[in-house]
């Protein structure tokens, strides 16, 4: 999409959600749906913020979207974009990077997610390599380092969690399966979860039976969905297999606040996350 077609798609976009904000649209009525509130990760419309931040975030805010995780990288100071955020009613809730990067200077980091109103700070890849034959002692070292972020958090007046991937399900360690060993070794008073429905059901595990074996272990759920061809790719939520509702029932029952929607490598994610909150929006829960 080239940056005219873009703008008139933000601009197109735009008038469609007032258009639909100005008349009862179906997902507005009444079907039970308790969502507390639907955000998006920032990288789903990077493309977008790159060319205009502002308009945007504007855009989405017209759609529904209260939340934002991510985004790091906007506007000239964090103040500038909290203040932009504020004024159109979406709220900064995490951000952060993979266990790397979080361990070479873990004090700026942790100041950059309060400097930005972040309630957490997420490490997305908890492993120091590629995660691709997990040990149980590599879960225990993993642990050890979560659980000591978890803690500088904690000092700081910050919450942190960690991001899964498919990698924690696919193989057992001998002892365990790597996510149930991170579970296991990480202090829940530290460290919480932001659970990934997706890369579970990729790594072969059930998303509800993980849902409910961890109850109040979990603070951010991301949503995307998986396609229903051979290589189970990523498709935005509602427009694959995965049945959102009965994870969102059992999230809500925990007492889970954020629900991010995601799908990585989008190129039109303004049109994504347009379907996504409608879709959402609908399910009754």
């Amino acid at each position: 999409m080239n940056n005219f077609n873009r703008r008139q798609f933000i601009r197109h976009t735009t008038m469609a959600s007032i258009l639909m904000a100005s008349t009862p649209p179906l997902f507005a009525m009444d079907n039970g749906n308790k969502l507390p509130a639907i955000g998006f990760i920032s990288g789903i419309v990077n493309n977008f913020l790159q060319e205009d931040w502002k308009g945007t975030l504007s855009t989405l805010a017209a759609m529904g979207y209260t939340e934002i995780e991510g985004g790091w990288n906007l506007g000239e100071s964090p103040k500038e974009v909290l203040d932009f955020c504020t004024g159109i009613g979406i709220r900064p809730v995490a951000g952060g990077m993979g266990l790397q990067q979080l361990l070479e200077d873990t004090s700026a980091h942790i100041q950059t997610a309060k400097q930005c109103r972040n309630d957490y700070l997420v490490c997305y890849w908890p492993w120091l390599d590629g995660a691709d034959n997990i040990t149980a002692d590599q879960c225990r070292k993993s642990a050890d380092i979560l659980n000591q972020m978890g803690e500088l958090c904690k000092t700081a007046g910050i919450k942190f969690c960690w991001h899964n991937h498919d990698k924690e399900f696919l193989k057992d360690t001998g002892e365990g399966l790597p996510f149930d060993l991170l579970m296991k070794w990480t202090d829940p008073g530290l460290v919480s979860v932001e659970l990934d429905l997706y890369w579970v059901k990729k790594g072969g595990g059930d998303p509800l039976s993980v849902l409910k074996k961890y109850p109040g272990r979990y603070s951010i759920l991301h949503l995307k969905d998986m396609n229903n061809e051979v290589e189970m790719d990523f498709a935005c939520p509602g427009a694959g297999v995965i049945d959102f509702a009965p994870l969102l029932r059992e999230a809500l029952g925990q007492g889970v606040q954020h629900y991010m929607v995601e799908r990585d490598g989008e190129v039109n994610g303004l049109s994504c996350l347009q379907n996504s909150y409608r879709y959402l929006k609908e399910l009754s829960l």
